[in-house]
């Protein structure tokens, strides 16, 4: 399988001819759009939602181990008061990140949806 060519590797292959021809303007182009390439790499940092949804992720974990029975979405959200401010939808999405951790198991009987905690 071919190796796919990055806009790093682009760049580093213009910087080598631009040396050569001793353009010092497109040098200092080059190395800042390198510079760029690197600050967009660095940053793993997580957005203001995305660590609500980590805690709001946990919340639905604790409700669950409280719990401690298959229970649905909306049995969930009673069980909580902070859960049952948010929509089926957004409960429903979070509830998929644990079972796809592998963390909650999901049940499916009869149309409807049960969540338990995995042993």
């Amino acid at each position: 399988m071919e190796k796919r060519i990055t806009k790093r590797d682009n760049y580093n292959e213009l910087l080598s001819i631009v040396t050569e021809l001793g353009r010092g303007d497109l040098i200092n182009f080059i190395n800042h759009e390198l510079e760029l390439l690197d600050n967009r790499a660095n940053r793993n940092t997580l957005t203001k939602t995305q660590k609500e949804n980590l805690e709001t992720i946990e919340v639905i974990y604790d409700t669950l181990t409280e719990l401690a029975k298959p229970v649905t979405i909306t049995e969930i959200q009673e069980a909580n008061n902070e859960l049952g401010e948010l929509s089926n939808q957004k409960v429903s999405a979070l509830l998929k990140k644990l079972v796809d951790s592998n963390r909650v198991v999901k049940v499916t009987e009869k149309g409807k949806s049960y969540f338990s905690i995995a042993e």
